[in-house]
């Protein structure tokens, strides 16, 4: 912290030759600090000196409003990144999009990232998972499997995480049967899906109150040699419990296999 602070002192200074990086750097920093006041001096000091700003200060200044939850004002320096001219990079692209999706504007993110892809600029892992993650808070099923479907075409493989993230909405919006083939598609195409994903399809089920098929997926699993895990688990001895037949289940489960699945 000491550094940047006689960093700051020496670009304030006349006779210190800074350049638009060395400003750049220290708004990067202030940024990381979440100390806007200082990162917006730095800025308006660098104006001042007549040097001029370039994408990656931009983006430094869009990133930080954006984690800060200030929208708007990240919004007025992206116009300024287009006013450049120049083509926008992944981060620069990605720093907008995230502030799109913290100020629950998803219709834009969506659009930008449209934008993006029609430019040629891939958008990380991390952007589309943002995204996929609010739409599947929300139940959103269709704005969830757009995402979903857009990573795959950007050439991103999902994982179990993304994947539970599309299982997720399913199971918010009570669509169990499609929380099931989802499942199945998925373990069909090879990813390699994990105990939250398990216990996506159980809590569909006990929604529905579809208890039979609950433990037919069970069955199903076990055969496959996969056990429910903790998460998993912890579904069913819930379920289990409200309905009351907790020592029955256990003795079903039991015979399925030796350690039991509870």
């Amino acid at each position: 912290m000491l550094l940047y602070q006689v960093a700051e002192f020496a670009l304030l200074e006349e006779s210190f030759e800074a350049n638009t990086r060395d400003y750049t750097k220290l708004i990067h920093f202030y940024g990381k600090q979440k100390q806007l006041e200082d990162a917006e001096r730095s800025f308006s000091c660098m104006k001042e000196r007549g040097l001029l700003y370039d994408q990656i200060t931009l983006t430094a200044m869009i990133h930080m409003y954006s984690k800060a939850g200030h929208h708007k004002k990240a919004e007025q320096i992206f116009e300024e990144l287009l006013l450049l001219g120049q083509p926008l990079d992944q981060r620069s692209y990605g720093s907008m999009v995230m502030s799109y999706i913290r100020a629950g504007m998803l219709q834009e993110a969506e659009s930008l990232l449209k934008q993006m892809d029609d430019q040629e600029v891939t958008a990380g892992r991390e952007v589309y998972k943002a995204l996929l993650r609010t739409f599947s808070m929300t139940g959103d099923v269709e704005g969830a499997q757009r995402v979903f479907d857009a990573m795959q075409i950007a050439g991103i493989v999902p994982d179990a995480r993304v994947c539970a993230l599309l299982l997720n909405a399913y199971e918010m919006a009570g669509e169990s049967q499609l929380v099931r083939v989802a499942f199945e598609n998925m373990r069909g195409a090879g990813v390699k899906l994990n105990d939250k994903c398990v216990a996506l399809v159980l809590a569909a089920y006990e929604k529905e109150e579809k208890l039979d098929k609950a433990l037919e997926f069970l069955v199903g699993l076990e055969k496959d040699g996969v056990l429910a895990g903790k998460e998993a688990s912890a579904v069913l001895a819930g379920w289990f419990g409200r309905l009351g037949v907790v020592k029955e289940v256990e003795v079903v489960l039991s015979d399925l296999h030796p350690n039991k699945l509870i």
